[in-house]
C-alpha cells in the first residue's frame, strides 16, 4: 500500500504531491524548486528580462512590482509610466505673471516674455520695432516667442518645426536662425 508522505510528514516546504511509491514537491507562482528537490526559493522576475517595467522593477517574496520616477504615475497595466501633468491638475508654484510649462517628469515657471529696446511689446509672445524709430534700422521688424516641448525618443534627424516666410511685404528678407540654446549643436536649420 503505498504511503503518502504529504499527509504524513510533509518534507516539502511548499506544495507536496504524492506519487506511487513516493512525492514530488512543487513551488507556487514565482518561485524555483531548488537542486535538493525539497526547497523553493524565490525567483528574480526582474533579471528576466528589462522589458518588464518601463522604469524600474523591484523583486518581491514570489512577484515583482514596477516603480515611476518622481513626477509620473503608474497605469493600469502595472507597468508603464505617465508623465503627470502638473499645469492641467494646477499642481504647480508659478507667480500670476508666469506660465506653467509641463516637461517629463516636473514642470518649469516661465517669466513672460520682455522686450528689449528699442522693441515694444505688441502682445505676450510678440515684439515689434517701429519702422519710424532709427534705433529700428537693420533690425529685425517683429520677434515672436514659441515655446514648445521636444518629446524624448524620436528617430533622428526630425524635422521638429516649420517656419514660412510671406510676401506680405514687398522688398523685405528673411534671416533664420539660431541664436542661443545650441551649445552642443544638436540642432540645425534646414
Amino acid at each position: 500500500i503505498d504511503v503518502n508522505e504529504c499527509t504524513s510528514e510533509n518534507p516539502c516546504t511548499q506544495t507536496c504531491v504524492n506519487t506511487y511509491g513516493s512525492f514530488l514537491c512543487r513551488c507556487e507562482p514565482g518561485y524555483e524548486l531548488e537542486a535538493d528537490g525539497v526547497n523553493c526559493s524565490d525567483m528574480d522576475e526582474c533579471s528576466f528580462s528589462e522589458f518588464l517595467c518601463q522604469h524600474e522593477c523591484v523583486n518581491g517574496p514570489g512577484s515583482y512590482y514596477c516603480i515611476c520616477p518622481s513626477g509620473y504615475n503608474l497605469l493600469d497595466d502595472s507597468r508603464s509610466c505617465q508623465d503627470i501633468n502638473e499645469c492641467e491638475i494646477r499642481n504647480f508654484t508659478c507667480t500670476s505673471q508666469q506660465t506653467c510649462f509641463n516637461i517629463p517628469g516636473e514642470y518649469k515657471c516661465l517669466d513672460p516674455v520682455r522686450c528689449e529696446e528699442p522693441y515694444l511689446q505688441i502682445n505676450e509672445n510678440r515684439c515689434m520695432c517701429p519702422a519710424e524709430n532709427p534705433g529700428c534700422r537693420d533690425q529685425p521688424f517683429t520677434i515672436l516667442y514659441r515655446v514648445m516641448d521636444m518629446v524624448s525618443g524620436r528617430s533622428v534627424p526630425s524635422d521638429i518645426f516649420q517656419m514660412q516666410a510671406t510676401t506680405r511685404y514687398p522688398g523685405a528678407y528673411y534671416i533664420f536662425q539660431i541664436k542661443s540654446g545650441n551649445e552642443g549643436r544638436e540642432f540645425y536649420m534646414r
